[in-house]
């Protein structure tokens, strides 16, 4: 038996330490009864029966000192003092001292090496066959067959219970395994969805004004150097943002626990991008503070939604409204009068139909839900939503 398995019996009751206790009980009646009949013979074996309670007590209480070497010594000893003990007792006592066979078994299992256990399982085995036949005038299956079977069926219990204890030590392994696994593959999407609501989506916006000012370089360099310095400017926040990624932190427009003016802010960057339609953007009952998790989770899907609006549906008209409903939601919609698309529809392109997904990912994971209705050449609307049940005060995590 590990060191640990022997710490664990020593200070934690559990059904580890009953046939020890059923030792100790059986042992010390003996010794009792052995004190009450007071004849020569009984004060003979009474104190090789004290030194075999102390040696059996000793031993497991120091099992980790003995080693391999020393187990075997010190259940050889006990062993022997056990057989002179039950060859010595009348017949009147020495059935019963015998069932001390059972724990024994037990010890004897644990013994390092699986050939020496079955040894020592099997010596004990003749021991009790040799010391009940003496007892008995002969060879009784009434009288040898309980204990006998009751010392191998403890041998079996045991064995059974060191293949669950093993079975059980593989699944929880295995599912630590699957746990740790599933805790990265989360982080990947994590990630994931960082990259892609942050860093594909604004840079994507400054390509267009990047483009527009290449296009009005010439005609108009005032306007090109004004869209020039936009993207200089937004530049600027998506390296705040890709640090903010890194770091895992808040993002910096929700360091003051607003999302309305992060929202507001979101539609003026996007507003300002050439190409993009008009914005509009309103709020809707008393705001309530959400969680941090919360309100990046409905800023990210409210930053996915108007990037499609402007991207892939070149709305003219984009219309985003902050929402609290009854201290029970709290709810982000973007709304535009663009191209359209079939929701059940799989993406066409690479890397299309992520920024929805991750979004719906992100939301499930503070229990809000993304409903996108849309038709082709009938607009889109797009509507987060998180519940209120569960409020924390903003910035907490």
């Amino acid at each position: 038996m590990p060191t640990s398995s022997w710490s664990a019996l020593r200070s934690t009751p559990s059904a580890r330490h009953l046939p020890h206790l059923a030792f100790l009980l059986v042992a010390v009646g003996t010794l009792m009864r052995l004190i009450t009949v007071n004849s020569a013979l009984c004060w003979m074996v009474a104190p090789p029966t004290v030194l075999l309670v102390v040696l059996y007590v000793g031993g497991l209480t120091r099992w980790e000192r003995l080693g391999a070497r020393g187990s075997r010594t010190w259940f050889a000893l006990v062993l022997l003092l056990w057989f002179w003990v039950l060859w010595a007792l009348p017949s009147a006592l020495a059935p019963w001292y015998g069932w001390l066979a059972v724990p024994l078994a037990v010890v004897a299992q644990r013994l390092p090496g699986r050939r020496t256990s079955l040894l020592a399982i099997a010596v004990i085995t003749v021991l009790l066959m040799a010391s009940l036949t003496r007892i008995s005038g002969g060879p009784d299956p009434e009288v040898l067959g309980p204990p006998i079977a009751a010392v191998w069926a403890t041998v079996a219990l045991y064995r059974t219970q060191q293949r669950l204890t093993r079975e059980l030590a593989e699944t929880r392994g295995e599912l630590a395994r699957r746990q740790r696994e599933a805790g990265r593959l989360a982080e990947r999407a994590r990630i994931a969805r960082d990259l892609h609501d942050c860093l594909a989506q604004e840079l994507a916006g400054s390509r267009m004004l990047l483009q527009a000012a290449v296009r009005d370089w010439d005609r108009r360099p005032d306007v090109a150097r004004m869209q020039m310095r936009a993207v200089v400017q937004a530049l600027g926040a998506h390296l705040t943002e890709t640090r903010s990624i890194i770091g895992d932190l808040t993002p910096p427009a929700l360091a003051d626990n607003d999302l309305g003016a992060a929202l507001r802010d979101l539609c003026a960057r996007t507003q300002s991008a050439a190409g993009a339609g008009h914005i509009t953007f309103r709020t809707e009952g008393e705001p309530v503070s959400l969680s941090t998790d919360q309100a990046k989770a409905l800023l990210r899907a409210a930053q996915t939604l108007l990037a499609n609006a402007c991207e892939h549906a070149y709305a003219a008209h984009i219309r985003v409204t902050l929402s609290y409903a009854n201290d029970e939601t709290a709810s982000v919609e973007v709304a535009d009068d663009g191209a359209g698309f079939d929701p059940t529809a799989p993406a066409r392109a690479k890397g299309r139909g992520f920024g929805l997904s991750g979004a719906r990912d992100r939301l499930h994971e503070v229990s809000g839900t993304l409903t996108v209705d849309s038709a082709p050449g009938h607009g889109t609307r797009g509507r987060a939503t998180v519940p209120l049940r569960t409020r924390v005060m903003a910035g907490t995590p």
